[in-house]
């Protein structure tokens, strides 16, 4: 019964993480399959967490659901625990790879900054976000894809994340700028004379431009870090970076326009996606 109960809550949170993140969802195709499901769950709870706050109206509600997280990693839950199939089938993966909870504890803590309106102040203030709810699911995927330790993949993990937020947080610019969030570093943007006033109102000018040309620079060293990181690695460990892929095509896409983050972005076609990633997969896995 209770291995009927995890292979059900396994399916769960991969159609879970097809519907809330089709690109990464599409990334663990590349993942062999004895050890996909297990990923998919790792992937299934960050979307689960990082969409709280589009769940929620106030930060009040918001803290609780990080909180309910927070208790089920510590095994302070209750028996609904379980009833929550995301929930059981990250738990399993952490059983069954003996992996710590304890990073995912601090990514939940990382994750009440989306639930507030401070805006993110520098690049190292980024950079550790990135590094608590992005790169740590890279470092997870590489534990489960080599069967326990993967310091040499940390380099990887770290920069790989670090460019990933980068990008996703640019394409999302304009929508959370409208909502008065700052996810980019302020600093940046104020050393080329934006204000703040003019990112909630989506201003477009050469400094706007300027600005989050110089971020998408950013983003572009970590990629390439990633990159001869990703080489480096066990042909073994390599699928779990296949996002890269897709990282580096909307870099690309960004750069040619650093401004059309201003306004609605138009999403990547699955047969896109998919092929992009087909292809890294042949030439790295």
């Amino acid at each position: 019964m209770a291995e009927q109960r995890q292979s059900e809550s396994l399916r769960h949170a991969a159609d879970a993480l097809r519907s809330a993140d089709p690109d990464r969802y599409a990334a663990t195709l590349i993942v062999p399959p004895v050890h996909r499901p297990s990923v998919q769950a790792l992937y299934a709870f960050a979307a689960e967490v990082a969409g709280i706050r589009e769940r929620v109206s106030e930060p009040t509600p918001g803290e609780i659901r990080l909180q309910w997280w927070v208790d089920a990693l510590e095994g302070k839950g209750h028996g609904e625990v379980l009833q929550n199939p995301i929930a059981d089938a990250l738990l399993d993966t952490l059983a069954t790879y003996d992996l710590p909870a304890g990073p995912l504890v601090r990514l939940l803590a990382a994750r009440r900054f989306d639930l507030y309106h401070d805006p993110m102040t520098d690049m190292g203030q980024f950079e550790g976000y990135a590094g608590e709810t992005t790169s740590i699911l890279y470092q997870y995927a590489a534990m489960i894809l080599s069967g326990g330790s993967a310091e040499t993949a940390a380099d990887a993990s770290g920069h790989l994340g670090v460019a990933q937020a980068l990008s996703g947080h640019m394409k999302a610019f304009g929508f959370n700028a409208a909502r008065a969030q700052i996810f980019l570093p302020l600093q940046i943007f104020t050393a080329h004379g934006v204000t703040e006033k003019e990112i909630y109102a989506g201003s477009a000018s050469d400094r706007m431009a300027e600005a989050l040309a110089q971020i998408g620079d950013i983003a572009r060293e970590h990629a390439e870090k990633a990159r001869s990181a990703i080489g480096a690695l066990p042909k073994s460990v390599r699928p779990a970076f296949a996002p890269i892929a897709l990282v580096e095509a909307d870099l690309t896409r960004l750069e040619r326009d650093p401004l059309s983050v201003l306004k609605t972005l138009p999403q990547r076609s699955p047969l896109g996606r998919l092929s992009r990633l087909i292809w890294w997969g042949l030439r790295n896995g």
